[in-house]
């Protein structure tokens, strides 16, 4: 099988720029190297770190396979780098990508979360209370239209404040109930994506292509730019979901998907990112 080139070396497309997930975590968390405690490295460990020259080591990040040179410890703490089996790798390439790109959409969905749970809580105390609270509401719109100098716009936000409480009290609580179990999908969706859990993934998909079409009669009857936002966003995570992570069975399923972020993981796309001969671990002895 050919060699993966290491992250960042790559000749870039012109009209396809590329990410390289690795680099940028490494640039905001730091490098990830083994054996930097080590007193001697052994032939095994020349994947992950090998003697150079003037009391220099150089050592591999195991995400962005960077090689650094540092100094040999002065004080080691152990003799030998620890051996394979010890060593917990990072993400890299598909895998890491998919993390970084679902815990984004956690992120937002865990912020629509936030929005939708307090507007749900304002509607119903607003259904509980709405009899004693709207005729004092009507007077100040009223005061605070004059103030403005005449009658609200149709589609005005005083318009919108006025609709509110001209709705009966069993309508506005139908209301902030579906309100709060849409607040209560998205944070479902939030804690699974975030977790990297595949039904998120069918949810997340499921509920915003739903609302899609609503996005879009938004933006025609009252666009503005942050419902075109919203929507870009939308349909780039539909877009992600259904093709990078091959929901429904296309492009190969959940199968193809797992062995794609399988060639990125493990010792073996190491290796086959290493520019010299791949290096075995010793056999173990009989």
């Amino acid at each position: 099988m050919a060699r993966k080139p290491p992250p960042g070396i790559e000749r870039p497309k012109r009209f396809r720029p590329k990410f390289h997930w690795e680099l940028i975590v490494c640039g905001l968390s730091g490098h990830e190297l083994v054996g930097l405690d080590a007193a001697e490295l052994r032939p095994e460990d020349g994947l992950v770190a090998r003697e150079g020259s003037n009391g220099l080591r150089w050592y591999r990040c195991l995400r962005c396979d960077s090689w650094l040179p540092l100094e040999t410890p002065a004080s080691p703490a152990r003799q030998v780098p620890p051996d394979r089996g010890q060593i917990e790798l990072p993400l890299r390439g598909k895998a890491l990508r998919d993390k970084i790109i679902l815990r984004l959409i956690a992120i937002d969905r865990a912020i629509h979360f936030v929005v939708l749970a307090a507007l749900a809580v304002v509607i119903l105390l607003f259904a509980k209370n709405a009899a004693h609270l709207r005729e004092p509401v009507y007077k100040a719109l009223a005061d605070l239209e004059n103030g403005l100098g005449g009658p609200a716009r149709k589609h005005g936000v005083i318009n919108e404040i006025r609709h509110l409480f001209s709705l009966q009290r069993g309508t506005l609580t139908k209301i902030g109930l579906v309100v709060a179990l849409y607040a209560a999908i998205e944070g479902l969706e939030a804690v699974g994506l975030w977790l990297q859990k595949r039904w998120a993934e069918y949810l997340t998909f499921i509920a915003t292509t739903a609302l899609i079409p609503l996005e879009v009669y938004e933006i025609v009857t009252k666009g503005s730019p942050l419902k075109v936002l919203t929507l870009i966003i939308n349909v780039a995570v539909v877009a992600y979901l259904l093709w990078a992570k091959r929901l429904f069975g296309i492009r190969g399923g959940a199968r193809a998907e797992h062995e794609e972020r399988m060639r990125d993981l493990g010792w073996d796309a190491l290796e086959r990112a290493t520019p010299d001969a791949q290096i075995r671990p010793p056999l173990a002895p009989h």
